[in-house]
């Protein structure tokens, strides 16, 4: 995809984690289905039938690449609605108990979990570790009743770190405890096979891998159910409302199905890792940067595309975050200084995440994150560290009294 009028390169474009850029054979593959598949898929007539037969072809594809049957992925609008729709559904069907959490949940989770504290749910937040992993053992020890759902994000979205989900899985199956596991940010970088997963149910979205903005899904182990939380025409085996978009249903397809070939073709690794590592070999010769999250080189521990750092000036003294991104942006880089769901309001407000896992207020302000898709080469990536220092120097400088 070409840069924008007006706007820097794309490879400069280093914020996966928030939204990825549609890849161009996703767009040509929604441009081709536009003229046949606009048609309301519930409909009877030959439009109609052709938009469904999109949209149920797309369906299949997208099960097919996690392991799961059609029948058991609801198509929803993104990330968000797959875990309301994952927690707050799953919740209609259970008398109120209690709902266990990491420390460091994305902030949809946390918005799903306060309505069923509304609705009379206990909420019990687990701690982590200073990498922002939670311990399986911590957990077992809050799986008795009242607890009847556990809601874990894989993948964690600020910091990269990846959570033993496996194990967790397996405490929750051997306890009779459902299990809801946010993959957003694990969709297309690492391998999905719901049938061989103890997950319950798991929910995904489309424009973390260059998919379409607007769509995402919800997956549903062998025989969980879900109530509907939008009513209507009864589309999606009457487990969610609303006409269903076959046009992004198939974007989606043609994005998971490029991340899984690159998956594929290199050996089960994302290729992105290679240039993830190799940025951050170069980064840690720059004082004033500091790891948060797992290790990058310890296989498994983290997003194998993510990058997030602590920023402080060569006196120690921590770097607002939101003004690095202001300055790498004045620069033509575009990255984040923490979660874009969560940094409206302006301010430098330090990260939950980051307090979570035991950073003081002024470190979870200092953070910095870095997220690469495919676009990314590695020719720009060996100037962005000097972009960083000047954005350092320019920010101490700033900031200095």
């Amino acid at each position: 995809m070409p840069a924008s009028p007006g706007l820097p390169p794309l490879s400069r474009y280093l914020d996966a984690s928030a939204t990825a850029p549609p890849a161009d054979e996703v767009l040509a593959a929604m441009q081709a289905a536009a003229g046949s598949a606009w048609a309301n898929p519930s409909s009877l007539h030959g439009w109609g039938l052709s938009a469904a037969e999109l949209l149920e072809r797309s369906r299949l594809r997208l099960a097919q690449a996690m392991g799961a049957d059609p029948r058991q992925l609801v198509l929803c609008s993104g990330g968000s609605e797959a875990i309301h729709l994952g927690l707050l559904g799953s919740a209609a069907r259970l008398p109120p108990g209690r709902l266990l959490l990491s420390a460091v949940e994305h902030p949809a989770t946390e918005a799903a979990a306060s309505q069923l504290a509304r609705q009379g749910w206990q909420l019990q937040r687990l701690p982590v570790d200073q990498l922002g992993r939670l311990d399986p053992a911590v957990l077992a020890g809050w799986l008795e009743p009242p607890t009847r759902m556990v809601s874990i994000i894989w993948g964690q979205n600020e910091v990269g770190t990846l959570q033993p989900i496996e194990a967790i899985g397996r405490l929750c199956r051997e306890a009779g405890v459902l299990l809801h596991v946010d993959a957003v940010q694990v969709l297309g970088h690492l391998s999905i096979d719901l049938a061989r997963l103890p997950v319950d149910l798991l929910s995904v979205a489309a424009h973390k891998l260059q998919g379409p903005r607007g769509i995402g899904a919800l997956l549903l182990a062998e025989g969980v159910q879900v109530d509907a939380l939008i009513g209507g025409g009864g589309q999606e085996g009457g487990r969610r409302g609303g006409t269903e978009p076959a046009m992004l249903a198939h974007g989606f397809a043609t994005a998971l199905e490029l991340a899984s070939a690159r998956l594929a073709a290199n050996g089960g690794v994302d290729p992105l890792k290679e240039r993830r590592d190799a940025l951050w070999q170069r980064l840690q010769n720059h004082r004033g940067l500091r790891l948060s999250g797992a290790d990058p080189l310890q296989p498994g521990a983290r997003l194998p595309h993510h990058l997030s750092l602590l920023v402080a000036d060569a006196e120690g003294r921590p770097l607002p975050g939101r003004g690095l991104v202001r300055a790498l942006a004045r620069r033509g880089w575009a990255l984040s200084s923490g979660s874009a769901c969560s940094q409206g309001g302006g301010g430098e407000r330090p990260s939950p995440v980051l307090l979570a896992m035991g950073y003081d207020p002024a470190e979870a302000a200092s953070g910095l994150r870095i997220s690469l898709g495919p676009w990314v080469t590695h020719e720009a990536l060996g100037s962005f560290p000097d972009a960083l220092a000047e954005a350092c120097a320019e920010l101490a400088t700033a900031t200095a009294f």
